[in-house]
């Protein structure tokens, strides 16, 4: 064989592997993947059935049940959107910030009877809440701001 033809086969063969290493790569990026969902789109069915994903919303309030003492740490829930709600089953320790009337994602799959079972709930802080540093920023970009447009002509 010519070395030209060395080099093709050589790069023709890189080619292949680094083709088949980028499908591996995207085949257990896929697996992993989790998307978000909110009641509104599970009702009208647009989550999926046979994989795991994210439901967000707000806690309903009075809808926290923990089941008995001798049943471990087995709590249901309601996440709503306002407009529709989905009803979650949930067996481990909640979050600390975990509230009715609060926000919260809760990660898992869809049961055939309609239930959402969470192997994973995070609870969201208030919405409202913003670091120190950066409501000291705003607050010194606010008043330069006011400074500036009253000393305008």
């Amino acid at each position: 064989m010519t070395a030209k033809r060395w080099r093709m086969l050589w790069l023709g063969a890189a080619l292949v592997a680094l083709g088949g290493a980028a499908t591996l790569v995207l085949r257990a990026f896929e697996s992993n993947l989790v998307f978000f969902y909110s009641p509104t789109q599970v009702a009208a069915q647009q989550a999926p059935t046979t994989r795991a994903f994210r439901v967000g919303g707000l806690v309903q309030q009075g809808s926290v049940q923990r089941a008995g003492a001798g049943s471990g740490l087995q709590v249901s829930f309601v996440v709503t959107d306002g407009a529709h709600h989905v009803p979650v089953r949930y067996a481990g320790m909640l979050p600390d910030l975990f509230r009715e009337g609060k926000g919260v994602v809760a990660q898992g799959t869809l049961a055939a009877d309609g239930w959402f079972v969470a192997q994973q709930v995070l609870a969201k802080h208030d919405e409202n809440y913003m670091p120190p540093e950066a409501a000291a920023a705003l607050q010194a970009a606010g008043a330069a701001t006011r400074t500036q447009v009253a000393s305008r002509p």
